[in-house]
């Protein structure tokens, strides 16, 4: 039997995938920018999203978070076919995305923004001891040491100090996977070295991470698998062990590397219409 492309990508110890995507397509209008998309995330590993401008990703993990209905395809959860109808639905699965704009208030401290939106409350008034030791604990246990204090208001925090708080966050409400939207972009080194240990962590305590950079020394860094999106399709799925550099960016930029399996089905051509990113 010829080995397929996933199936080369598939770590031997996994049941199945806790995500997976098969076929997905998506078109706004004449504009087709999803064709027949696989992507898979595994519980306790970091799937890196890679893709030129273009290339579909924003538009993907809109559909994986319910923002977008896809057309046609398959969306299935802990091996289970779902039907995600909105952003609660995926909320409700333990889907978690942290956007490349965090959606942080300035004026709120660090325990209202973690809370806004799904405030405790003990009667009709705010549990604020309760908010402030979930707060604590989730910080605690993605060790996260560089907040002085959780009353802090996000405005005097710093872009990795942010950024730490919208993924801890996401991981409050007992969520399963954790989509990142480039977490590094404008951070300096410090502050790089900072997410990056915090994205490591989320996999290694088991949750599924799915990052989307194009900063491909991040990927080579954190990441235990690579998609690659070219055009709207899956140029390749692959271990990021077995590629270099040099095949990542030939994939990102033309669909195609030497040496590296087409994720495509057979006889499908890279399409000329580009989506949104």
């Amino acid at each position: 039997m010829t080995e397929t492309a996933t199936d080369a990508v598939r770590p031997p110890e996994a049941a199945a995938p806790l995500l997976e995507l098969r076929a997905v397509n998506k078109s706004f209008g004449a504009v087709h920018v999803l064709r027949d998309v696989h992507l898979a995330a595994y519980a306790g590993q970091v799937t890196a999203l890679v893709g030129d401008n273009g290339a579909g990703k924003s538009t993907l993990i809109k559909c994986i978070g319910g923002i977008h209905p896809i057309d046609s395809g398959e969306y299935l959860f802990d091996g289970k076919p779902v039907t995600v109808h909105g952003p609660r639905d995926a909320s409700h699965l333990g889907i978690e995305i942290v956007y490349q704009d965090l959606a942080l208030c300035d004026n709120l401290d660090i325990v209202q923004n973690m809370f806004l939106g799904r405030e405790r409350t003990n009667g009709i008034v705010l549990d604020e001891s309760s908010m402030e030791r979930m707060a604590a604990d989730t910080l605690a246990g993605l060790k996260v040491r560089t907040v002085k204090s959780i009353r802090q208001h996000v405005a005097s925090l710093s872009g990795g100090q942010r950024q730490t708080v919208a993924i801890a966050k996401a991981v409050l409400w007992n969520s399963r996977i954790v989509i990142l939207d480039e977490p590094t972009a404008a951070l300096g080194v410090a502050q790089t070295r900072q997410v990056l240990d915090l994205v490591r962590r989320l996999a290694d305590q088991g949750l599924a991470v799915v990052l989307i950079s194009h900063n491909l020394n991040d990927v080579f860094e954190v990441a235990d698998r690579i998609s690659a999106l070219y055009l709207g399709q899956v140029a390749a799925e692959v271990e990021t062990s077995a590629v270099t550099h040099g095949q990542v960016v030939e994939l990102i930029t033309t669909g195609r590397s030497d040496g590296v399996a087409d994720a495509r089905p057979t006889g499908t051509e890279v399409g000329t219409e580009v989506g949104t990113a």
